[in-house]
């Protein structure tokens, strides 16, 4: 069943449906986030023949060898030897038919050549391209599939419609879960993230513990495979893994990553902390009233399925191996669970704010995230993770993983321990709480409760 990207999938069948226009499509991000699938459910409505074909590790001519054999299966005849792709694009356009061709995994092809060849000739073959075919290009190696998005390379400029496909956010996340409760549903995607692979392999007739017991510690499970044989053999040949063990579960500075990572030369470490960047495992954070204070910037990792693995599990194999996977839950997860999953659900609570900003319930909204503070009357400093700011204005909200409702002098102990913190702005307070509350409203604060956060709000 084909779940979520509702805008993605919309934007595929218009481009698909039209014909006043010559149709080349992009569609990158990383692997098994679900861009196959989604391109796959587009293709149902397209009237005429399919071609779907993914690319190999292989020669440029074993790769194109493979492509002529698609195209021939798949309008049904004998497998057919073309002279270049261009020969094949002049053969598609002479057939009584549309033609969609879907070109998967489009790095594989790229770089059996030296840099932008590849690209050059695809260019030559798009500026001719028949107006009974429509190509889409996918690919999962981000940084490469973005340098067809840079305006040296050959194919700038040639796509109708690009498409950055990325993890599910927490609500469409819960898609796959909507038996769950509210609290429930915060901790799985804490822990598991917005991976369509990851989400779809989930047993949610099994508690939270159980299948992190079942799909993430042992050593051949499904999740943990995922995770270690894919996603890290990604990109291990080009990082230090253990750069994302130090971020694990909270936001470091470059510095506490140099100063951890002894004989690192800092031009190794800042090429490796790009690469990480462009692959969208880690990002670069800054409190929004200190955005040009590079001191106040954080590293952090992007998918919280990663930061769980990287918190809990990397680096502890033999241990798992030894005592077993119930044990290691009880012994060096089960305490400090509750408290990873309240750090994530700040992370929610931000991506219900760019939800309701997107629907116009914030207009005057100019910014979110994290808030930096000095206070110089007690010589201390820190961070609040879930701000508002509308001009100069600054709205703190407080995120409470409760299973109970929060409760109104609850709510003013909140507030009085923020009034007397020196050197921040306050212009309002608001609490988002899974448990709800136990009083209606309230003029001093904005409330938002779980069936806010999971049923109020579409976009």
């Amino acid at each position: 069943m084909f779940i979520g990207r509702e805008k993605e999938l919309s934007q595929l069948n218009v481009e698909l449906s039209a014909w006043k226009h010559k149709t080349v499509v992009l569609v990158y991000g990383k692997r098994r986030v679900g861009k196959s699938t989604l391109i796959k459910e587009a293709a149902k409505k397209f009237d005429g023949v399919v071609v779907n074909h993914m690319c190999v590790t292989s020669t440029f001519e074993g790769n194109m060898e493979l492509i002529y054999q698609s195209v021939s299966e798949a309008i049904g005849l004998p497998n057919i030897r073309f002279g270049s792709l261009s020969e094949m694009m002049d053969y598609l356009g002479m057939i009584d038919k549309k033609v969609l061709l879907i070109i998967d995994e489009y790095p594989y092809l790229k770089q059996t050549k030296k840099k932008n060849e590849v690209d050059s000739y695809m260019q030559a073959v798009i500026e001719k391209l028949p107006e009974n075919v429509k190509l889409i290009l996918c690919g999962s190696y981000i940084a490469m599939m973005k340098e067809l998005l840079e305006e040296e390379n050959p194919l700038f400029g040639r796509f109708s419609l690009i498409q950055h496909i990325r993890d599910f956010d927490y609500l469409d996340a819960a898609k796959f879960y909507p038996e769950l409760s509210v609290r429930d549903r915060v901790a799985f995607y804490a822990v598991f993230g917005g991976s369509p692979y990851v989400l779809e392999n989930l047993d949610t007739r099994m508690t939270l513990k159980e299948n992190i017991e079942q799909f993430l510690l042992p050593e051949t499970s499904l999740i943990r495979s995922h995770i270690e044989n894919v996603v890290l053999k990604e990109i291990q040949k080009t990082f230090d893994a253990r750069i994302l063990a130090i971020i694990g579960n909270g936001k470091k500075r470059y510095s506490e990553i140099r100063d951890k990572i002894v004989n690192s030369e800092t031009g190794l470490l800042d090429k490796q902390l790009k690469i990480l960047m462009d692959m969208e495992t880690i990002q670069k954070t800054e409190p929004i009233n200190r955005r040009s204070d590079k001191k106040k910037q954080f590293y952090e990792i992007v998918d919280n399925l990663m930061r769980f693995y990287f918190t809990f599990i990397f680096g502890k194999a033999g241990t798992i191996a030894r005592i077993g996977e119930e044990q290691y839950f009880g012994r060096n997860i089960a305490a400090a669970l509750e408290q990873f999953i309240s750090r994530r659900f700040e992370g929610i609570a931000l991506q219900y704010f760019h939800r309701a900003a997107l629907l116009g319930k914030y207009p005057d909204i100019d910014d979110f995230g994290s808030y930096w503070y000095d206070d110089a009357a007690t010589k201390s400093n820190g961070e609040f993770d879930c701000v508002i700011r509308c001009g100069e204005q600054y709205d703190f909200y407080e995120c409470k993983y409760f299973d109970r409702a929060m409760t109104l002098e609850e709510c003013q102990e909140e507030k009085a321990q923020l009034d007397n913190i020196k050197g921040i702005n306050v212009s309002g307070v608001g609490f988002v709480c899974t448990g709800g509350f136990s009083f209606d409203s309230s003029d001093d604060f904005v409330l938002i409760d779980g069936k806010e956060l999971y049923f109020s709000i579409q976009v």
